[in-house]
């Protein structure tokens, strides 16, 4: 049995929507694919915001789009909104607008969610990511508003990191500047080089990167109309670079003219194949792979995967988690402390699933919480609750949204503060989303107090209930006065949320 399923990119140069149909036995295929230019980047990046007049031709292609999804009787859509969009001072009314005039209901992605995607767009190609992520590997995705690098190293994520500095982005900040075209390329390359070599300095340090996989509507294009390699190519780095080279020396026209890509197309994706080469020099790598994804690709894979028609070779929950644990250890985070924290909680929220009443994702989150908890302590141990929701806040984590960063920080706040203050920010939140905070910090105050003197005491614990208690039983020999004392500090807050009362006890050996 197959399912039809729609993507729609709002982006930040053209709308699309790509048509899939997914089943167990033949995956992922795209039948049915429509675009169409538009200027919502230039709109925010110069102004701020979108334009009437922009919003009623995007409501119209948008409403077009609805309607080929009629046709093909299509029930199944995620229509998506990426950085000019986000970005956008009016993007409330934006949102209003296209439901009310088109029926689509469109999500804005984070800037973590959107790279993420497409991630999984490239794992749902086959097992070449996984060969390919062994060894030293940057996925650089420059997009029309920014640059995303991910490093991955021994199949695992080591830290992800976004550049402001897109394609659109770079055009609309050059516009005013009446230079040549030499100039401009001169220009834009001491824009990427300054944030680039910061990245270097910051993150690549000795690290060796032997390939470089390019994301991006921009480099496929490249791929497909220049090197006139298709759609999904694996070539050395000097062989971009040479292709690259002759690109650059041809006018605007010519190239118009020759690959059949209009001039105005042109002037957005040359500033972003400047970021991918100034990329490939910074990190020396010998191989680039462009697998040629777009956005749609990672939405479809995402549905495939959510609802098990699809397998992915790649596990980036644990991608997630990894790039977690590397802000904890940036911040000289407690890492025997914190896998003991991880251990607990798990074990604590998997045994109170009935009583929770919570999924995977906020499993997820409360993994996050017990990593970064005390990575405020770098900065001032006395208020490190406060400085550890500071750091969560204003760092990326691939693969959340916004609001969900947003639930790992207060947890981690409140998890460092007496509860009897939680009130007093309980407006900068939404109802459920307070409610999950609270829940979330109860399961994780008490499994850090099983670990109070960070000495892993717990080995192992076994939850029971009985009645309206809540057991943690463990069999460690050693003195645990320091955590019993102050278990029941913890035991107070967790009956209030739950109505369970934990009761830590000791199983002493013979």
């Amino acid at each position: 049995m197959s399912v039809l399923f729609a993507a729609i990119d709002v982006g930040s140069y053209e709308l699309e929507m790509a048509i899939y149909e997914i089943s167990r036995k033949d995956g992922i295929r795209k039948i049915d694919q429509l675009r169409h230019v538009i200027g919502l980047g230039s709109d925010t990046y110069k102004d701020g915001m979108i334009s009437y007049r922009t919003l009623d031709e995007m409501c119209e292609v948008l409403g077009d789009f609805a309607a080929v999804m009629k046709g093909y009787r299509i029930e199944q859509y995620l229509a998506c909104a990426t950085s000019a969009v986000r970005e956008a001072k009016n993007r409330i009314r934006v949102l209003d607008q296209i439901q009310v005039r088109t029926g689509l209901k469109v999500t804005v992605l984070s800037n973590s969610e959107q790279r993420f995607l497409y991630y999984k767009a490239v794992a749902a190609l086959g097992n070449e990511f996984n060969e390919i992520i062994e060894q030293g590997t940057a996925i650089v995705d420059v997009g029309s508003g920014s640059i995303q690098i991910s490093v991955y190293d021994r199949a695992k994520l080591q830290f992800t990191q976004n550049i402001r500095l897109g394609g659109l982005r770079i055009r609309e900040m050059l516009a005013d500047i009446d230079s040549s075209q030499e100039e401009n390329y001169r220009v834009i390359g001491e824009l990427v080089d300054n944030d680039l070599e910061t990245f270097r300095k910051l993150y690549l340090d000795d690290r060796q990167i032997v390939n470089i996989i390019g994301v991006g509507d921009s480099i496929g294009i490249f791929s497909r109309k220049v090197m006139r390699k298709g759609g999904n190519v694996r070539i050395p780095t000097e062989e971009l670079k040479q292709y690259y080279e002759r690109f650059r020396s041809s006018s605007l026209v010519k190239l118009a003219d020759e690959y059949e890509i209009t001039e105005d197309y042109l002037s957005v994706i040359s500033p972003a194949l400047m970021c991918y080469s100034r990329a490939v020099d910074l990190m020396h790598a010998k191989n680039i792979w462009i697998p040629g994804v777009n956005l749609c690709d990672g939405m479809a894979a995402d549905f495939a995967v959510q609802h098990k028609l699809v397998r992915l070779g790649h596990d980036f929950t644990e991608d997630i988690l990894e790039a977690a644990r590397n802000i904890s250890h940036r911040y000289i985070g407690s890492e025997i402390h914190s896998k003991a924290l991880e251990k607990n909680v798990c074990e604590l929220f998997d045994s109170m699933k009935k009583f929770h009443g919570m999924g995977r994702r906020e499993r997820l989150l409360l993994q996050l919480a017990a990593i970064l908890h005390d990575c405020g302590k770098y900065i001032n141990m006395s208020h490190s609750a406060e400085c550890s929701y500071s750091i969560i806040m204003a760092t990326e984590i691939i693969g959340l949204s916004h609001k969900e960063r947003e639930i790992v920080a207060n947890v981690v706040r409140c998890n460092g503060m007496d509860h009897m203050y939680y009130d007093d920010f309980a407006d900068q939140m939404d109802e459920e989303m307070f409610r999950k905070v609270l829940k979330l910090t109860a399961l994780l105050r008490v499994g850090n107090a099983l670990d109070r003197s960070h000495k892993q005491k717990f080995k192992d614990i076994r939850v029971s209930f009985k009645e309206r208690e809540m057991i943690i039983t463990t069999s460690s020999v050693a003195d645990i006065s320091l955590e019993q004392g102050l278990f029941e500090q913890k035991a107070e807050f967790f009956e209030e949320i739950y109505g369970i009362r934990p009761v830590l006890r000791q199983k002493k050996n013979g």
